[in-house]
């Protein structure tokens, strides 16, 4: 193990960008009111828009007390009653499983009593001056605003609240709860909603409100926003990455990516998911947080490319994030669902094939993936119903390939593949992006974090295993599939994998000078995984040169076509090695 000087809070200085950021309600106020009074307008009204999770009663509170409208509404007046909402939400929420439900179509309007909505604009438009201030999720249903301020809210943040109690689901009053029934329906409801609702608005955005660190909010130009997102498809970028403990974390990422020292464990670092991270924009010397996300929906066709737009729209397909069981314990044992499966079930179009790339790895360390050749099914179903009702633990070695793990191996895991990291790994899992659908089938009897056991999919489970992927078929298909592929001056290249079923490929190259890359019209996505550092270059000096750190994930964007990298630091005869992911043609 060794220290690092990985980057936790990565920035994407926006060039042309002074004086965009006001901190502060004092400041955000008086660049509102500046707002205002340039319209030269009898009435002026000032919609804000909130993503769920923002503090909307605060953001009315703070901006009322300084603004002084004559009229202040918040959109939560406007909702349908609680328990209608729940009957519109409830066949999405999969009755009482704790995880799972299914991806909603619904419109936020439909959230909405319309003939309210009908009622408060025809008030709001009664007022024949002054400023009028709506604030929540859906004022732009109440008014489309003479100003549109978006109070955004990075995911993770928002997960954060959930547990701190801070914060319940859209038009509900459930923040007492704890946070998995909540993140289950923002999941599967509240986040759906909200982001079709804001696609179209990003283009309107005249300020855009940062509520990320409720004490130090900061208002945006929302053109210089659309600005950074412009610029960051022309570049290398890293998103936030955000760590979190687990009930099988280890202490690897403690050091280096040199984080609290004090905590029990890290288990997770989700470096790559755009979905869940966010964003940090230098705006003047300000750090602008807005969701990752954002710039998918924004900037598509610049960031995916033009084929993998086509199949797979404004979502992320490609996911990296860390599993750290360094000094931990094993992970879940675990399966995929098929495609049908997570299509017909949970209604999402894609299913969570995925890989482990071993960043490094104790003496001894392991990872579990597939089954035996002399397995006896009907045994393995009746010792993991048993292990789940509270009888003797599952003899997982009776059933299941453990295959030793060290530094630098790749093991590929296309969904319907029973498999576990062992503990003493530290995995790069590279997967692609349909967040939570995992079944775990038998957890070691341990108990999450919060004390309680963790939710078990075993039916689940059972229903998309594979049962023909056993040893041999493992082994030949899964196990470190290397094909030398070309070599230059100093460098060599590698295909990974990932399996045929799988639609990412993996390049890692070897390196020692300058490498040549290529995007090919699609995303790239690279980790960092042997070196200590990395300049990625412009051969056409179209962006600036980005230093890339050991471990450290980072994105570029398909328009940015030909980029170099080379080492950088580092002693002599070292050798550098970077694995990239991108979407198969």
């Amino acid at each position: 193990m060794r220290s690092s000087n990985y980057d936790k809070a990565p920035v994407l200085d926006v060039h042309g960008a002074a004086d965009a950021c006001s901190v502060g309600w004092n400041a955000i106020a008086l660049r509102l009111q500046e707002a205002v009074a340039s319209r030269s307008a009898m009435r002026t009204v000032v919609a804000v828009e909130c993503y769920p999770g923002v503090d909307e009663s605060g953001v009315l509170r703070e901006l009322a007390a300084r603004l002084r409208p004559v009229l202040a509404l918040n959109t939560t007046e406007a909702l349908r009653p609680p328990q209608e909402l729940e009957s519109i939400v409830a066949p999405f929420l999969g009755g009482e499983d704790p995880v799972f439900g299914f991806l909603c179509g619904l419109q936020l309007p439909e959230l909405f009593n319309l003939e309210f909505c009908r009622q408060w604009r025809g008030v709001i438009e009664g007022q024949a001056r002054g400023l009028v201030l709506v604030v929540g999720c859906g004022a732009t249903l109440l008014h489309p605003g003479d100003l549109l301020v978006y109070a955004d809210l990075a995911r993770w943040e928002a997960q954060g609240r959930f547990r701190r109690r801070e914060t319940g689901n859209l038009g509900t009053e459930n923040r007492g709860q704890p946070a998995g029934p909540k993140y289950k329906r923002a999941f599967f409801v509240d986040w759906r909603v909200a982001d079709r609702w804001k696609r179209p608005l990003i283009e309107r955005w005249d300020f855009v409100l940062d509520t990320n660190c409720p004490a130090e909010p900061k208002l945006a130009k929302g053109e210089a926003v659309r600005q950074g997102l412009r610029q960051a498809v022309a570049r290398p970028f890293r998103v936030v990455p955000f760590f979190d403990p687990a009930p099988w974390g280890g202490q690897w990422m403690k050091e280096v990516c040199d984080l609290d020292r004090s905590a029990s464990n890290y288990g997770w670092c989700f470096d790559c998911v755009p979905e869940e991270n966010s964003l940090l924009l230098g705006l003047g010397g300000v750090r602008f947080e807005i969701p990752a996300i954002d710039l998918v929906f924004d900037q598509p066709r610049a960031l995916l490319g033009e084929a993998v737009h086509a199949r797979f729209g404004d979502e992320f397909p490609i996911r990296f994030d860390f599993l750290d069981t360094m000094g931990g314990g094993n992970l879940s044992f675990q399966v995929h669902p098929l495609t049908e499966y997570i299509q017909h079930q949970f209604g999402m179009h894609y299913t969570q094939d995925e890989s482990y790339y071993i960043l490094d790895a104790e003496p001894g360390a392991s990872v579990y993936l597939g089954l035996r050749e002399d397995l006896d099914r009907a045994a393995m179903v009746r010792d993991l119903r048993a292990a789940q009702a509270g009888g003797a633990a599952f003899p997982a070695e009776r059933y299941v390939n453990r295959w030793p793990a060290k530094k630098h191996d790749h093991f590929l895991i296309p969904a319907g593949t029973v498999h576990c990291s062992g503990a003493g790994s530290m995995v790069l899992e590279i997967s692609a992006t349909p967040y939570i659908f995992t079944f775990k089938m038998w957890d070691w009897g341990r108990l999450g974090l919060d004390g309680r056991p963790r939710p078990i999919h075993l039916e689940h489970g059972l229903r998309n295993i594979q049962w023909d992927r056993t040893t041999a078929w493992t082994r030949h298909q899964l196990v470190n599939r290397i094909d030398p592929l070309t070599s230059g001056d100093g460098w060599r290249e590698e295909r990974t994998g990932l399996h045929g079923r799988e639609f990412i490929e993996t390049r890692r190259h070897w390196f020692t000078g300058p490498v040549a890359h290529n995007t090919c019209g699609g995303v790239n996505v690279l980790n960092l995984v042997a070196g200590e550092e990395v300049i990625v270059e412009s051969p056409g000096h179209a962006f600036d040169p980005f230093i890339v750190h050991y471990a450290e994930t980072f994105i570029v964007p398909a328009t940015v076509g030909s980029y170099t990298i080379r080492p950088h630091g580092g002693a002599a005869g070292s050798e550098w090695a970077t694995v990239k992911a991108s979407i198969r043609a």
